[in-house]
């Protein structure tokens, strides 16, 4: 809620308050998002190396609390901000001041800061309460980033719909203040729950882990790796079980990483490495490439915010007596979300496990698949309602002055609410997934893949937008993206969009045909499909007999 309350609406206030240009006020926008999903690799690292998760955590939200509190300040001191302006043109409104750009920044960026700690330490928290060992505790670990998406969701709703109409029709004050002391109460009922916890101890930094395996690999390029896996260095399993981690077993998967934990003369820790460090390196590299894949669909996502919302800008946004805010629209992804994940926690997966097997009905993969293939549709849905909206701009001869079309903004329904439905399986699946493959001790790490993903997405969709702006304009052309949206070609830019979605899938599908899932630390897995046949068994006992 509170990240949603700010990043929703900041591009008007940068423009409407501030008085920067659009070009300007939506590079800062950019930066910030990038910057908050960015920092979650410092946050992982810092609680996986040394502080642990649950200290990680604490001490970022405080650092978010006073983000929060000076961003309020920010905005609610009159002596804080240029004085009021209402010419169209911000180039002819008083400039902020270094101060008053000083203040709002530092606020904005104190915040992204926290959310370094906070994003991908929280989540994972939460999944470590659950027994991997317990088979009915792992049946309810497979629901949990299910009904942790829809926490978040629930938050991302309130902020696209009461904090943006209070930040609009209020007041500023009022649209920071209520995620600010919303922020404080959630800090307190996580700390309320501290007793209860299950708590992981650190385990050294992951980085140097992985650096020592790698190194130690190529240093011993040429050494031949025995084919009796009981010859590869490994610490005794007591020293593993004192620490709370799991010994893992050798494999062929980048089998060159292997070299690293065969014995030699050299005893140092950046010469020979033990079976399980190898393995956990392994699991994180093989992660990359799934990674590197979901770059480009974070690009997609990253349209409902920016040029979708600019869309809507130029639509008749009336609603009986109610006018909605352009930022609103995003409530459709999320209400759309929301119901998805209760139909396919509660619906879609009882049903298709009967015929997969699998306790998660399909697997991560797969749903992160279907996300993908949604988002190739949602790219040509919006550049046919593009199309339609240009031809309807130029049938009143509205392409010049760019003014609003005599359209309801709900002609967008479609593509907003199938972008719900896409990142009900896309964006639930990444968050799944990396941290599922991640090693034991790399959760946090494993979590913040999902951040990064995010994160290069929006600095790559910055990237990609101006680069099609720059090129689309060379020779004397207009271009396809201009400040008037009438006179503009998003329909072409969003068939390009679909295209490089369709290109990225199938690269997609070749990095899934050769992923093979870690192995289970434990069988927990086998004894649960065993109870759900031996429930699907029962019930059918019980139906034959009635």
């Amino acid at each position: 809620m509170a990240y949603c309350g700010i990043s929703a609406n900041l591009v008007l206030y940068l423009t409407k308050k501030l008085h920067q240009g659009t070009v300007t006020a939506s590079n800062n926008v950019t930066y910030w998002i990038g910057a908050v999903w960015m920092t979650p690799i410092l946050g992982a690292y810092v609680a996986d190396a040394h502080f642990g998760r649950y200290w990680t955590f604490l001490i970022a939200s405080a650092i978010y609390f006073m983000g929060m509190c000076l961003l309020t300040l920010a905005v609610s001191v009159p002596g804080l901000r240029p004085p009021p302006c209402n010419n169209t043109n911000a180039s002819d409104c008083s400039k902020a001041t270094t101060l008053e750009l000083a203040v709002f920044y530092s606020a904005l960026y104190i915040l992204a800061i926290g959310t370094g700690g906070t994003k991908p330490n929280i989540s994972t928290i939460g999944a470590d309460q659950f027994d991997d060992f317990d088979p009915k505790v792992k049946a309810q670990k497979l629901s949990f980033f299910n009904w942790w998406m829809f926490s978040i969701f629930i938050g991302i709703l309130f902020g696209n719909t009461v904090l943006v109409y209070i930040q609009d029709n209020v007041g500023w004050a009022l649209g920071y203040g209520i995620p600010t002391a919303g922020l404080a109460f959630a800090i307190t009922v996580f700390l309320i729950g501290t007793p209860f916890y299950r708590h992981k101890k650190p385990n050294g930094s992951p980085f140097t882990r992985m650096a020592r395996v790698i190194v130690a690999a190529l240093r011993k390029w040429k050494v031949t790796i025995p084919q009796d896996s009981r010859e590869l260095h490994e610490f005794h399993e007591e020293l593993y079980t004192k620490k709370g981690k799991f010994k893992l077993e050798s494999t062929t998967t980048l089998r060159f990483l292997n070299k690293a934990c065969v014995q030699t003369d050299s005893k140092s820790p950046w010469m020979l490495c033990s079976i399980t460090e190898v393995e956990e390196t392994k699991q994180m590299l093989k992660m990359l490439p799934i990674l590197f894949s979901t770059f480009l669909p974070s690009v997609m996502v990253a349209q409902s915010n920016t040029l979708f919302i600019k869309q809507g800008s130029t639509l008749d946004k009336t609603m009986g007596h109610f006018k909605l805010p352009p930022a609103s629209l995003g409530a459709f992804v999320t209400v759309t979300m929301l119901s998805c994940i209760i139909l396919y926690d509660r619906v879609f997966v009882k049903i298709v496990r009967k015929w997969t097997k699998n306790p998660r009905g399909i697997t991560l993969l797969q749903r992160l698949g279907i996300g993908l293939v949604l988002h190739i549709f949602i790219m040509i849905i919006a550049s046919v309602t593009e199309r339609y909206r240009l031809n309807v701009a130029k049938k009143h001869g509205l392409v010049e002055n760019g003014a609003q079309l005599p359209l309801t903004i709900f002609i967008l329904l479609p593509q907003f609410v199938l972008m719900g439905v896409a990142d009900a399986c896309a964006e639930v699946a990444k968050l799944e997934f990396f941290y599922d493959q991640a090693p034991e001790s790399m959760k946090s790490l494993g979590t913040s893949y999902y951040s990064t993903s995010i994160g290069i997405g929006n600095f790559l969709s910055s990237f990609i937008l101006s680069t099609v702006a720059r090129l689309t304009r060379a020779n004397g052309h207009k271009g396809w993206i201009l400040d008037n949206l009438n006179e503009s070609r998003l329909d072409l830019y969003f068939a390009f969009l679909a295209v490089l979605s369709f290109l990225n899938y199938i690269v997609f599908l070749v990095i899934v045909m050769s992923y093979g899932y870690k192995a289970e630390v434990s069988d927990s897995m086998e004894v649960l499909k065993e109870e759900l046949e031996g429930v699907n068994s029962k019930n059918l006992v019980e139906l034959a007999a009635e």
